[in-house]
């Protein structure tokens, strides 16, 4: 195939629009959750939005008024799902102390066996196991793919979304965060 200098050109200009927009990424490979979540302002009343436990327990975000909350849609086939849950792990380890919760919702067709079998297998702790049935609640939320995290403040309103993935496990990410969801 012959390559002219105009197709050339082309994609040379293509190239470098696309990397002048690549967000900054992290020690993990994970763009910096200051480059990617973007603010909800002013912050939105969430929709009904119910999960169930990994144990069949049906639950609502709104069980969870009075307290901050990151919510983190995804799946264990979902690349970048996978590749962000170790941060937002250690992030709810950071953040319970300040009663603010990490919530994983999985949307994996084969239940609370697949979720906790990939947790056990890839080491995943500090996160409970919580199934988004159908991806229902992504829906609701109006989620245009995974992974999808939303941060709740303690009065139950969306401040802040982020549609992708991200290192959740900065220190700047908690600070983020805790200042969001009204916490610092």
């Amino acid at each position: 195939m012959l390559i002219t200098r105009r197709l050339a050109l082309a994609v040379a200009g293509t190239l470098a629009a696309g990397a002048s927009v690549r967000k900054p990424l992290a020690a993990g490979g994970l763009p910096s959750l200051a480059s990617v979540l973007v603010p909800v302002d002013p912050p939105v009343e969430l929709p009904e939005v119910s999960f169930v436990a990994a144990d069949g327990t049906p639950h609502r975000l709104s069980e969870f008024a009075g307290h901050g909350m990151v919510v983190n849609f995804w799946a264990t086939w979902c690349g970048p799902c996978v590749a962000e849950l170790p941060a937002l792990a250690a992030l709810s380890r950071t953040l319970a102390p300040d009663d603010i919760a990490v919530l994983t919702l999985s949307s994996d067709r084969g239940g609370a066996a697949v979720v906790q079998g990939y947790f056990d297998e890839h080491g995943i702790t500090g996160l409970p196991v919580l199934l988004d049935l159908h991806g229902e609640g992504a829906r609701a939320v109006g989620a245009r793919g995974i992974p999808t995290s939303l941060v709740i403040d303690k009065r139950g309103r969306e401040c802040a979304r982020l549609e992708g993935s991200a290192d959740w496990s900065a220190p700047e990410a908690a600070l983020m965060v805790r200042r969001l969801v009204g916490g610092g």
